[in-house]
């Protein structure tokens, strides 16, 4: 979860900002903010959050942090609190969060209480709106997800749930008030624990994700879109993070062999993929085009890493459909 550049040598006029998760989110951020206007031409957000707080909500979830430490949310009394004291209060409030889901909504439901807030002047407006507006139409946009971006935070992940279990988060995180019907029916033979799963990865990252792409071509941007489906092992699958450790070529042959559900032909398949996708973002970020079509929501063109890479439509076409009408914007404080 982090964020970085890559700076043409020498050329200021030609910088990519990059960033996976929380670092993605940022990037986002960063193309709506007119204050980083002209900073840089070219972004790559991997695994955008759907998580942009309004200031009374990220109010909210700072008072209760600074409660658990004994203290207010201010500056004066935070600088006051032992570092780890903070870190402690935190992770209180991370297990403490589902019981504050009717204030806080979704968000409570996710791994972290911690957003870019829409502040209405450093950050105007959630990436969404401001990026179908136009605000980014001068940046090209590389953006994508894994697959399966929820199975590392799954609590629920090898139990089997059932439909009453699964229901009423199908209720808080599915688009609409007819949302968990809606998901049953894109995914008629999904069971209620592949629901639960399928519903947390779409409002969490992949769904935020792919409305970013149709965002900025609605805006006059160019925008390249690609989803990881290739995973080396069976308990985690194409995981959240796992572009990451491809992008930056951490993922090891010896690495894959060692994991205790490795796939049979991983640790032959890892170094090409890992090449694939590094030189297609050393090519976006050095001459604007990582080597396939732009994303159209026409045909919604897709670059999918698997153990060779193809371009072809958007494989999650079930969950697109379902949230084809959800508009992401900032989260509010409920009540």
């Amino acid at each position: 979860m982090s964020a970085g550049c890559f700076p043409a040598p020498g050329n200021p006029g030609n910088v990519t900002v990059f960033g996976q998760s929380a670092g993605a989110g940022c990037i986002a951020a960063l193309m709506a903010m007119p204050t980083a206007a002209g900073l840089f031409h070219r972004a790559i957000p991997q695994s955008v959050p759907g998580t942009f707080f309004s200031p009374e909500l990220a109010a909210a979830i700072s008072t209760a942090i600074a409660a658990e430490a004994g203290t207010r949310a201010t500056i004066e009394d935070l600088a006051g609190v032992d570092p780890r004291a903070l870190v402690d209060a935190k992770n209180t409030i991370l297990e403490k969060m589902p019981a504050f889901v009717d204030a806080w909504g979704p968000m409570a439901l996710t791994p972290t209480p911690f957003s870019p807030v829409v502040d209405g002047e450093v950050l105007p407006e959630a990436p969404w709106p401001a990026l179908a507006a136009g605000a980014a139409r001068d940046i090209d946009l590389l953006v994508g997800h894994t697959r399966d971006e929820y199975r590392l935070f799954n609590t629920q992940l090898g139990i089997e749930m059932t439909d009453e279990q699964v229901k009423p988060t199908l209720r808080r995180l599915a688009p609409g008030p007819d949302g968990d019907r809606r998901y049953r029916d894109v995914y008629p033979e999904a069971t209620p624990s592949e629901l639960y799963e399928l519903v947390h990865a779409d409002w969490l990252f992949r769904m935020p994700t792919v409305h970013l792409a149709d965002a900025q071509y609605a805006g006059g941007g160019s925008v390249w879109l690609y989803e990881l489906c290739w995973s080396f092992n069976r308990e985690q699958g194409a995981s959240h993070s796992l572009d990451f450790l491809l992008v930056f070529g951490t993922l090891r042959p010896d690495d894959v062999r060692a994991h205790r559900s490795a796939h049979l032909d991983a640790a032959d398949q890892v170094t090409a993929v890992s090449r694939h996708m590094r030189t297609d973002w050393l090519n976006f970020a050095t001459h604007g085009n990582p080597g396939w079509p732009h994303y159209d929501p026409a045909d919604h063109t897709t670059r999918v890493y698997d153990t060779k890479p193809a371009t072809r439509p958007y494989p999650e076409e079930p969950s697109r459909r379902a949230w084809s009408t959800h508009r992401f914007d900032t989260l509010p404080l409920l009540h």
